[in-house]
């Protein structure tokens, strides 16, 4: 649901949609805050979900639309509210474990403040006592606390044992949790969010150690298409394919990402031109040399093609510079007849 209503939203149905959101929203009485129409918005990209039901339960029950009503849907069925409530639950998990290292540690503490001033009363008292059986009373009396010592000390290691491994797990959880929310997840490949801050860091990167940047910009050719002639999942099975194609051409440092709707993006740190070249070509290549077939009836739905621009950065240039260069190279790649691939510094040179 959430990678259809990101298509819808940088399609051409996208204005429509919302006129129609706010049309609704108006109809039930419900005010239009940005909680309320990003709901409104998944609702009636499908009303026969699981958030789409519940609101039309609401509203045939005539149940006030509150704030409070807001923010517990959008808690359990937007995709940003159960990442904040599972950050929240990974809080609380934390803070329990911290309150009961805590209490162990005062617990242990205390134990050998006590057992300290036993072993100086026993100190002092065995100096003065004669008598043997006054000193077995001493003796077992320390061996006692001794005992009584040692259990809060393995007690406390029990708890700090049991704890490092919740922690433990609770940090995978919360590395799970990141993950997610830098995925996009029709795709699996990085999602904007993840695009931009990588983009930001490798510009950084680049500028601090004098090395080559590139970025391209990639855009399923006449993808409206396939939307229209054989639907959204048609549509999504066209993306997945593209996006399979670029990940194995993706390996570490590079990052390939779905930039919006049909278009995905790749950075290229440290590689020289020949070599980001090269990896589109081989990407736009394979993308176009296969015949794809709707997975549920198996028309054929033709060959996909690809346009493609790229950018390389110039010494200081910002991270939003080279992402309008690259854009500019994608669309004399689109203008040129589209499936080719287009380098910024190329179109300097012809207008030059």
């Amino acid at each position: 649901m959430t990678a259809k209503v990101e298509t819808t939203l940088r399609g051409p149905d996208s204005y429509s949609l919302a006129r129609r959101v706010v049309d609704e929203m108006e109809s039930a009485g419900v005010w239009p805050t940005p909680v309320n129409f990003e709901l409104w918005l998944y609702y009636l990209s499908e009303p026969d979900g699981a958030l789409g039901r519940e609101i039309q339960r609401l509203l045939e029950t005539r149940e006030p639309f509150s704030e409070a009503t807001a923010d517990m849907l959008a808690a359990e069925y937007l995709p940003r509210g159960r990442l904040t409530e599972e950050i929240r639950d990974a809080g609380r998990v934390l803070d329990r474990e911290l309150t009961s290292v805590a209490a162990a540690i005062s617990d242990a503490h205390s134990s050998n403040i006590a057992y300290g001033a036993t072993l100086a009363e026993a100190s002092a008292n065995i100096e003065s006592a004669d008598d043997p059986e006054q000193l077995k009373v001493l003796v077992s009396g320390l061996t006692t606390a001794t005992h009584q010592v040692q259990a809060e000390n393995a007690s406390l290691e029990k708890r700090l044992e049991n704890s490092t491994r919740e922690v433990a797990r609770l940090r995978e959880h919360l590395e799970q949790v990141r993950i997610d929310a830098m995925t996009d997840a029709l795709t699996n490949l990085a999602n904007r969010k993840a695009f931009d801050q990588r983009l930001e860091d490798a510009t950084i990167q680049a500028e601090a150690t004098n090395t080559p940047l590139a970025l391209a910009i990639i855009d399923i050719d006449h993808f409206k298409r396939f939307n229209d002639t054989w639907g959204h999942q048609t549509g999504d099975q066209v993306l997945r394919y593209v996006a399979s194609v670029m990940a194995r051409v993706s390996p570490q440092p590079r990052l390939a990402a779905r930039y919006g709707g049909e278009e995905f993006a790749m950075i290229f740190p440290a590689e020289k031109t020949e070599a980001v070249h090269a990896a589109l070509e081989c990407i736009r290549n394979e993308i176009r040399s296969r015949s794809l077939r709707r997975r549920s009836t198996n028309d054929d739905l033709g060959a996909v093609t690809i346009s493609i621009g790229f950018a390389e950065r110039f010494s200081t240039e910002s991270a939003s510079s080279l992402l309008e260069r690259a854009d500019a190279a994608l669309y004399a790649s689109k203008r040129s007849g589209r499936d080719k691939t287009t380098r910024a510094d190329n179109l300097k040179r012809a207008a030059a």
